[in-house]
Formats: structure tokens, C-alpha cells, sequence
């Protein structure tokens, strides 16, 4: 009977967790508001470090805010007028088509050379594949303004060694050429510089996502008599299918918005000719200190990449549902 009574009361009385407090809620509420309560210190730093200054950007693009009224203090709102007098400048125009196609370039141009390169790796051997990939590595580590430098160096009209090697070539009239000194030409520089940069983190991802895709099927593609062109629009294309998508897309944001590139090669020079849509917002507000100009750009340059993501998203969500 004692023994009975022991377990019932064992059964009645509450559990308690350590020092005799009760113990956690464990039930089907508690595990659900689990990973939320894990967001909750990413979210709080990116509300603080990302959505504040852009609500306090969004505040400045209705203002008037010049020198003058950044040293008195002074609030002059202007409404909307920031922003219809630069969607009706002809140049934010300009600059918004220019911004695209460079962005088209290099896109392209990266994720070309960055897949062959991707498959490149998968091809060699043990000891060509890991000196490659350093090599990748250490291009992909360097700083940006420190890479821009290297670049400013070998394209120096005077001592660069990009002239004195086509001129030893035998192009004499390249001795002392001005890289800078044109529109085409400087784009050509930066575009060499964004897409070197880029490169790295495409080819990585491609042959750490080519390890994914069993060998069988390439034996199967071979067996059926595929070439290396068949095998890839058949096999490794479909598999890879998701990262092209999300690797597309990341590049396009990051050349996008490239700024110290393009910034520290010419400053959107010769004759503002090379600015992009980032180098025009600061040109216009911290260059012109047109403060409140200057944060109006910037929200329409925001706006004119959710409009370009969000077309890309809506060809990737058709296309996956075509292939379903």
C-alpha cells in the first residue's frame, strides 16, 4: 500500500526543473516560436545597421538639405520635388540605361568565364586543381580598392605594364595610350577588374556543385555516346540548374551597386561619361552637396534594382514550373 501511494503522488505532483523552478514549456507553441526566438539578434542588427539609415535616406529625399541647411540645423521639406526633378533630367536616364547594360555585360561575361572555369576545376588533377584554386582564392581575398590599385598600375599611360608590353608587341601607338582618357576605355578596364573579381566565386561554387552530381550519370551520357557539349546541356546543366539561378542573381546585385571600382578608376570620368547610378547619387549628393538630391538617386536606384530582381525572380519561379 505504501508503495502504491509513493507512485501516485509521484504522478500528481508537479515536476520542477533545476533549483525547483518549473521547467520550460515543451509543447507544440514552444517549438514553434523556437526559431523566431533564434532570428530575433539577426533581425534586431539588421533593423539597427540597415533599416534605419535606409528610413532615415527614405526622411532625407524629401528634403531640401544643402550645406546651408546642414550647418543651421534647418528642416526645409520639399515634398516630392527631389524626386520629379530627377526623373525629369534627362541624365538620371542616361545613367539608368547605362547602369543596366553594364550590368548585362558583366553578368554575362562572369558567369561565362566563371562556368568554364568551374568545369576547368573539375577536369584537373589533384595538384593543378589546388593551385587553381589558391590562385582563386587569393584573387577573391584581395580588397577591392587595393585590387583597383594593381589595375590603376598596369594601366598606367606611362609606366604601365599593360602599354609597355603592346608596345614591345609591336603596337608602338599604345606606348603611352590613355586608358582612362575615353568612355569605351575605361569601361573596358573596370569591366576586366569586376569580372576578375567575380570570377572566384563563381568557379568555386560551380565545382563544389559539380560534386554533387553523380558520376553514374555522366557514364550513362558517355555510354549513350554524348560529347562534352551534350553531356553538359543534358547533365550538368539541369542538375546545376538552382545554383545558375541564385549565382545570377547575387551577380547582378553586386555589380549592380559596384561603387569603389568604378569610383576610384576615374570617378565616373572622362566627363562623367562612366557613371553608374551609384556614382551618380554620390556625385549629386555628397560631390554637389545636394544632400536631399543625392538620397532621392539613391531610392530610385533601389527601386530600379527591386524592379530588375523581381523580373529575374518571376523568369526563374516560370521557368521552374515549365520544367515541372
Amino acid at each position: 500500500m505504501a508503495v502504491q501511494l509513493d507512485a501516485a503522488a509521484e504522478r500528481t505532483a508537479p515536476r520542477t526543473g533545476k533549483g525547483g523552478a518549473p521547467p520550460a514549456p515543451s509543447g507544440p507553441g514552444g517549438r514553434r516560436a523556437a526559431p523566431y526566438l533564434l532570428l530575433l539578434p539577426a533581425l534586431l542588427a539588421t533593423a539597427v545597421f540597415l533599416g534605419w539609415p535606409l528610413v532615415r535616406n527614405l526622411v532625407l529625399s524629401f528634403q531640401n538639405l544643402n550645406m546651408k541647411e546642414l550647418i543651421q540645423h534647418l528642416t526645409d521639406w520639399r515634398g516630392l520635388g527631389n524626386y520629379q526633378e530627377v526623373l525629369g533630367s534627362e541624365q538620371f536616364w542616361r545613367v539608368t540605361a547605362r547602369t543596366i547594360t553594364f550590368t548585362a555585360a558583366n553578368v554575362v561575361l562572369i558567369m561565362v568565364l566563371g562556368t568554364l572555369l568551374g568545369l576547368l576545376l573539375a577536369r584537373l588533377g589533384t595538384t593543378m586543381r589546388l593551385m587553381l584554386s589558391m590562385a582563386l582564392v587569393l584573387a577573391w581575398a584581395m580588397p577591392s580598392i587595393a585590387a583597383t590599385t594593381v589595375f590603376q598600375w598596369l594601366f598606367d599611360s606611362r609606366y604601365g605594364v599593360v602599354n609597355w608590353l603592346l608596345d614591345h608587341l609591336g603596337w608602338h601607338a599604345m606606348a603611352h595610350y590613355d586608358w582612362v582618357g575615353t568612355q569605351l576605355s575605361t569601361f573596358f578596364v573596370i569591366t576586366l577588374l569586376i569580372v576578375w573579381q567575380s570570377l572566384p566565386f563563381v568557379a568555386l561554387n560551380l565545382y563544389a556543385a559539380t560534386t554533387t552530381i553523380p558520376k553514374e550519370l555522366y557514364e550513362a551520357a558517355r555510354m549513350d555516346g554524348a560529347g562534352t557539349w551534350k553531356i553538359f546541356t543534358s547533365v550538368t546543366f539541369p542538375f546545376l540548374r538552382p545554383f545558375f539561378m541564385a549565382t545570377t542573381f547575387l551577380e547582378v546585385i553586386w555589380v549592380f551597386k559596384a561603387f569603389p571600382q568604378i569610383f576610384a578608376i576615374n570617378q565616373g570620368g572622362p566627363d562623367r561619361l562612366t557613371e553608374t547610378l551609384p556614382i551618380y547619387a554620390f556625385t549629386e549628393g555628397v560631390g554637389n552637396l545636394h544632400f536631399g538630391m543625392g538620397a532621392a538617386i539613391s531610392v530610385l536606384t533601389i527601386v530600379v534594382l527591386l524592379a530588375l530582381t523581381a523580373y529575374y525572380l518571376r523568369l526563374t519561379l516560370k521557368q521552374e514550373e515549365d520544367a515541372l
